[in-house]
């Protein structure tokens, strides 16, 4: 394992581990990632994750396998997650109690930065069926002034990539921890870049996986199993558990197809905002020296300029967010599909 990725193992105690398994099932249900919105208005053509999303399609993946049938490709990706906690908005108080402020997770964020002061953000479950993977991505970062509660997320992601905003950037932990069942669906990483070759981590149930996923390429191999109904997944269906161990893809009223707990993969991602000291805590806290989306926008439309990748007027928002993904998010490249 490389020095990248920190494995936690146990991170929880049994009863502990038996205790989330019993509220990720009480959740009332799980939307589609496609689902999430953002208040800001700009360049609301483009999905959230646009990105990823437009690469993975492009790419086939990590592995470069693309269908013929893009609705199954664009199911492939478009997994089920939910917020247990947001900041001080607390969904789930059992979560947030037994991982929003563990003790391991904040210690191994302190390790990853060298910042003593770690401030729990983010909380929130991922979880994929049978043939659903994660494209290769790095996460949603934080900025001064803007997040993903008010900023387009491919917008945040581009600005990290750039550079331009180091200065109001929020380093983040993120730790990964493992629940239950699934097949397959390992960790892939790229320690070295993403010119690098990548390293992967096989999900253990009552594990976590801790690393800067806003710099580290990351992703997560395809999860094993019978994936034949996983083409009639389509936005704006919700998953639910039914008891029993079983849980249900559904449309509305209407169920669509349903899996094994054994067969789903379920991640929990805890991800923590890491400070140098309380000053720069409470510099957070007062919203000093904040961004805002024009002043994002300008500092990009400059720097485009200057590279000579933009003349005349800035293109619409859709088009110029597409020339701001483009120049700035480079992906790794597809590997050889490994044989079967």
């Amino acid at each position: 394992m490389t020095a990248a990725v920190q494995i936690i193992d146990p991170l929880l105690s049994e009863d502990e581990a038996d205790a989330i398994l019993d509220e990720w099932r009480a959740f009332p249900s799980y939307g589609l990632y496609s689902n999430e919105s953002t208040r800001d208005a700009y360049a609301p053509e483009l999905a959230q994750r646009y990105d990823a999303a437009v690469n993975f399609v492009r790419t086939g993946g990590r592995f470069g396998r693309k269908d013929s049938d893009r609705g199954l490709q664009a199911a492939r990706t478009n997994y089920f997650r939910e917020t247990y906690a947001y900041g001080d908005d607390i969904v789930s108080p059992r979560m947030a109690e037994l991982l929003f402020r563990n003790d391991r997770l904040v210690e191994a964020a302190q390790k990853l930065h060298g910042r003593e002061v770690i401030e729990p953000a983010i909380l929130y479950a991922n979880v994929l069926l049978p043939g659903q993977e994660l494209a290769t991505h790095t996460d949603v970062g934080e900025f001064r002034g803007a997040n993903r509660k008010v900023m387009p997320q491919w917008l945040i992601v581009v600005m990290h990539h750039s550079g331009l905003f180091d200065r109001w950037r929020m380093p983040i932990a993120t730790g990964i921890a493992y629940f239950g069942g699934g097949k397959g669906g390992e960790l892939a990483y790229y320690p070295d870049g993403a010119s690098g070759d990548p390293a992967t981590y096989s999900p253990k149930h009552n594990t976590a996986a801790l690393l800067d996923t806003d710099d580290v390429f990351h992703g997560v191999d395809r999860v094993l199993g019978d994936e034949a109904n996983l083409a009639l997944v389509r936005p704006g269906m919700r998953l639910h558990y039914d008891g029993d161990g079983r849980w249900s893809v559904r449309d509305g009223d209407t169920e669509v197809s349903t899996y094994d707990e054994d067969a789903v993969r379920l991640s929990i991602s805890w991800k923590g905002y890491c400070f140098a000291d309380e000053a720069e805590r409470d510099a957070w806290r007062q919203n000093t020296d904040d961004l805002s989306l024009d002043t994002v926008l300008d500092t990009l439309e400059a720097d485009l300029r200057e590279r000579g990748a933009l003349t005349g007027e800035r293109p619409s928002p859709p088009e110029f967010g597409k020339l701001l993904i483009d120049t700035y998010t480079k992906f790794p490249a597809p590997v050889p599909q490994p044989a079967s």
